[in-house]
């Protein structure tokens, strides 16, 4: 039976809307010093400040922006299934792009030539298993050749990958930020696959407009936390497709959606989260018995890095340390602690509440939507109540903002271009008016 998800979607977009607003002028009203930046020159809660300016792809993304919300859903629906993947990943990979290029060609490589990104430890690795061996010992922020900020804070995981990338000769900033950006705009895809292996394929069609145009693409654009995205949503898609083709022919998916989703947890401290969306797509698909398998294959990659010389929950304490010796312990808590789900609204777009409301509300009509929207939601609220990620969170939340946008598939048909359009909107007045810094 259908459910009417008109109402709680509009609640949950005001709501969205109200948070936004709230932490954006509370601060500015009433003087409150959150250190959003560790300069405090930004603009709360986003790590950016105002910088209103126009480039070089301001009129391309404004194109590509109308395309979509003008014949993104019609294509959708009439594409067979494969050029529909096709389409998506070169619309998205147009948008992405475009975005990042109302800064120029440096908007594909600033941010991972910044010295507090890892290219420039990359390219210094000469050794792997020396790395793995003593990554730990440079973690704490009284450590001799302590490692630039977001090296600590994440698992070698992350860094590996930029080490592969400097071997392969695609180590300058432009090169890995182009290679980030192509992997990113994969990552529509990898969610329509999981849909379509859930038997959601109507609601995988009606998704893939809202996917590509997403206003989060402001900061999967070249964000290396676009890359852990892109890996978490692979390994839920294999997942569904294991689940889908039964024991005898999904034991490789599910063997690959382990080894994915292992990995990702090595890129992050915070993606044992994404064991919550993997359990989501399980009890979606009815079906447990991937679940050991994948789980294994998972601990195969965890056990890697400890035969390697790196120990992932040995480093849980020196990383909280040098967490809590930096800006975080003058970051108020009880502004974060809201301010961040803001910075979610305001990165992912209103239409992100929409989802949330109708995503939570469609469980009598859509399991699958219910199941996936709800699993994010938990996890980032999960991620939040730690308060281990209290601000820059529009790149943190990245692996959790595509599933929280299911929902925006159940809204009515002749809302779809006018949400569209607002996504759009959010995307163009974000990159243009303020300077992310991502």
């Amino acid at each position: 039976m259908a459910v009417d998800v008109r109402r709680p979607a509009v609640v949950g977009a005001v709501l969205a809307g109200c948070l936004v607003t709230a932490t954006i002028v509370v601060p500015e009203l009433g003087g409150w010093v959150v250190h959003e930046r560790s300069d405090d020159s930004g603009l709360a809660p986003l790590n950016g400040f105002v910088d209103v300016r126009v480039g070089p792809g301001s009129l391309f993304a404004v194109i590509v922006g109308i395309a979509v919300i003008a014949w993104g859903p019609r294509v959708a629906v009439r594409l067979g299934w494969r050029p529909l993947l096709g389409v998506t990943m070169v619309v998205s990979l147009g948008w992405l792009v475009s975005l990042a290029l109302v800064d120029g060609p440096e908007g594909l490589s600033r941010v991972l030539g910044n010295p507090h990104e890892y290219l420039g430890t990359a390219r210094a690795v000469t050794s792997v298993p020396d790395l793995l061996s003593t990554y730990t010992e440079h973690i704490r922020l009284d450590a001799e050749d302590r490692w630039p900020v977001h090296v600590a804070g994440h698992p070698p995981g992350m860094l590996l990958f930029f080490v592969l990338l400097v071997q392969l000769g695609l180590g300058g900033d432009l090169a890995a930020g182009l290679v980030v950006t192509t992997i990113a705009s994969t990552l529509p895809a990898a969610v329509l696959v999981t849909l379509r292996a859930l038997d959601r394929e109507v609601l995988a069609r009606s998704l893939a407009p809202y996917l590509v145009v997403t206003p989060a693409a402001v900061f999967l654009a070249v964000s290396a936390d676009a890359v852990i995205a892109t890996t978490v949503a692979w390994g839920l898609a294999a997942l569904a497709l294991a689940s889908r083709r039964g024991p005898r022919d999904g034991w490789g998916w599910a063997v690959v959606a382990g080894l994915l989703l292992g990995y990702a947890v090595m890129m992050s401290y915070g993606m044992p989260l994404a064991g919550i969306l993997a359990l989501a797509v399980l009890m979606a698909a009815r079906s447990w018995w991937p679940l050991p398998v994948a789980f294994l294959s998972a601990w195969l990659v965890v056990l890697a890095f400890v035969a390697g010389g790196f120990t992932w929950w040995e480093a849980l304490s020196p990383l909280r340390q040098r967490y809590w010796e930096g800006i975080a312990a003058d970051r108020p808590g009880t502004y974060w602690w809201w301010g961040n789900l803001g910075a979610l609204f305001l990165s992912g777009g209103l239409a992100m509440g929409a989802s949330i409301g109708a995503g939570l509300r469609s469980w009598g009509s859509d399991r699958v939507a219910a199941l996936l929207v709800g699993g994010a939601l938990l996890a980032i609220v999960l991620a939040d109540a730690s308060m281990m990620s209290k601000a820059e969170v529009e790149r943190i939340w990245l692996p959790f903002m595509p599933w929280l946008t299911v929902g925006t598939a159940l809204l009515p048909r002749s809302w779809t271009r006018w949400v569209l359009a607002l996504q759009v909107a959010t995307a163009l007045l974000v990159q243009h008016l303020l300077d992310t810094t991502w």
